[in-house]
């Protein structure tokens, strides 16, 4: 059986950097913690967990239907209008769970991203 120690990163795929990073960095805040391979990969630190979005020719390719990042918020109302107020697109508008709230968003290659906060313990169901 093989041992899995934890999540390296999630990767993103894009087919414009600059355009990417205005998304990434200008709209979401990310921070960049790493840039490699000419600036065709770059990183963003999230916690204990690393995103990267990438540029890296026709084998990886954008798609809404592919794995999804999600990014956990301090102030769930306040990420959505600020959103919304930079006329993000939503591919899910913002929606309650018994244990969260989330929306997805789409970056400007449609790649989803899943804008979340989890309910405090004392208000937290399972989710099913």
């Amino acid at each position: 059986m093989m041992k899995i120690n934890g999540l390296a990163f999630v990767g993103i795929p894009v087919t414009d950097m600059k355009r990417a990073r205005a998304f990434y960095e200008g709209v979401l805040g990310l921070r960049v913690s790493e840039e490699m391979m000419g600036g065709k990969w770059v990183e963003y630190s999230l916690g204990n967990n690393t995103l990267a979005i990438a540029s890296v020719g026709p084998d990886w390719l954008p798609s809404g239907q592919g794995t999804g990042a999600a990014l956990e918020v301090e102030n769930f109302d306040d990420a959505i209008k600020l959103l919304k107020d930079r006329k993000v697109s939503f591919s899910t508008e913002p929606f309650e769970s018994p244990c969260c709230r989330m929306a997805i968003i789409e970056d400007p290659d449609g790649n989803h991203v899943v804008i979340h906060k989890l309910k405090p313990e004392n208000e937290r169901q399972p989710c099913l």
